[in-house]
């Protein structure tokens, strides 16, 4: 990741779940020209085949960019773990992100020793 140069102002795509997979997100970010990875709910899929032709293509999502936002998800639970970032007893940010530091460098050290 570069920090050189004007910062983005534009994500590349939008995980959601699927509570956030209405017909009015999808065009908002379809306008914008990001990419919506949002999974299509059943009952959604089951009326848009109800139309036949006039209910539209299915919704496409990249599957990998998904799981990738669930252990993004995973991980954030886990921090909101330790009580003291979870209710923000820090009252100045050097002090927030000293705590977050602490906290996520177990998580890291896990990390490193599952991998293979």
């Amino acid at each position: 990741m570069s920090l050189v140069g004007r910062p983005r102002t534009r994500p590349g795509a939008v995980a959601g779940d699927k509570a956030h997979s209405s017909r009015k997100n999808r065009s908002h970010l379809r306008k914008r020209g990001i990419r919506a990875v949002i999974p299509e709910k059943k009952d959604q899929a089951a009326h848009r085949k109800n139309r036949g032709s006039r209910g539209g293509r299915p919704v496409t999502w990249d599957k990998h960019l998904y799981k990738l936002r669930n252990s993004v998800e995973r991980t954030i639970n886990k921090i909101k773990d330790w009580r003291g970032l979870a209710v923000h007893y820090d009252k100045r940010p050097e002090s927030h992100q000293a705590g977050l530091e602490l906290c996520a460098g177990p998580l890291w050290i896990r990390h490193l020793e599952s991998q293979p």
